[in-house]
């Protein structure tokens, strides 16, 4: 019997910078040439600079603005895959994770959205491990998937007529969020999501929260928990500093300013 995807079905939708060359896709396939796998790749770059592709498998759009999110967007607009995988150009793909992601949506094919997992180069996880597939997923949760474990079914996602929010994310006036805050809005329009435990790519540990500063980071909190859906802003602003308290991110001589710092984020969002 005929299932609903295939492995023909995958599409993935890659943001790079800069780029004029596909040699930077060959690591990111250790076990096959990148050429078999179908691939959209946005490359934020200068005109002078252009990447081409001579393969019929990947295509690129050189894109002449700056904005993660803005090249998100861009991809799943001209993406022409079943399902999508979201990516970026550090990833190392695991072996078997083109029959991990369609084996799952064949398993849910009324998903909008499956997220994996990803892991560290050393094997550890990114998050603490469920024991099996979660098919319902509470905003906190939401709260903790990496774009490069989001996938999509491209049919379901286009009706709902989303983008991710260009205001947040690497490039943006609010660096970081941009994944969390369009999963919400996925989840605000009454869509199935799921988590399914599976590890299909592995990422360095390294994460926009390390590189900006203390102030920084609760400016975009502050904005962050009043964009996204269906969370009361003090509700997460008070959890955000009670966890970071408790897993000694921040003391408590620094919670005024954590506070102070997250209200005018918030203040700057509204009035942006």
């Amino acid at each position: 019997m005929d299932t609903a995807f295939k492995k023909e079905d995958l599409e993935i939708v890659l943001a790079t910078m800069n780029r004029n060359s596909l040699d930077f896709l060959i690591p990111m396939f250790p076990f096959s040439d990148f050429s078999n796998f179908s691939i959209l790749i946005v490359n934020q770059t200068q005109e002078n600079n252009l990447l081409i592709s001579e393969f019929p498998s990947v295509r690129v759009i050189n894109l002449f603005e700056k904005g993660l999110s803005k090249s998100r967007n861009l991809g799943l607009k001209n993406a022409q895959g079943k399902v999508l995988l979201i990516a970026d150009d550090d990833v190392v793909f695991k072996n078997d994770f083109d029959s991990i992601i369609i084996d799952t949506y064949n398993k849910f094919p009324s998903a909008t959205c499956i997220c994996f997992y990803a892991e560290k180069p050393d094997g550890t996880l990114f998050k603490s491990s469920l024991s099996k597939t979660k098919e319902k997923i509470s905003q906190l949760e939401l709260f903790n998937i990496l774009s490069i474990e989001m996938t999509f079914n491209s049919e379901m996602l286009a009706k709902l007529e989303l983008q991710f929010d260009e205001n947040f994310g690497l490039g943006s006036r609010f660096k970081m969020g941009e994944e969390a805050i369009f999963l919400s809005d996925v989840k605000s329009k009454n869509q199935q999501l799921i988590i399914e435990p599976q590890v299909v790519v592995v990422h360095p540990p390294v994460s926009t929260d390390d590189t900006i500063s203390f102030e920084e980071r609760y400016y975009i909190q502050g904005a962050f928990f009043k964009r996204v859906k269906n969370i009361n802003y003090y509700l997460g602003l008070f959890l955000k500093v009670f966890f970071d308290l408790k897993q000694n991110k921040i003391k408590m001589s620094q919670v005024f300013g954590a506070i102070k710092n997250a209200n005018r984020g918030k203040n700057d969002f509204l009035n942006y």
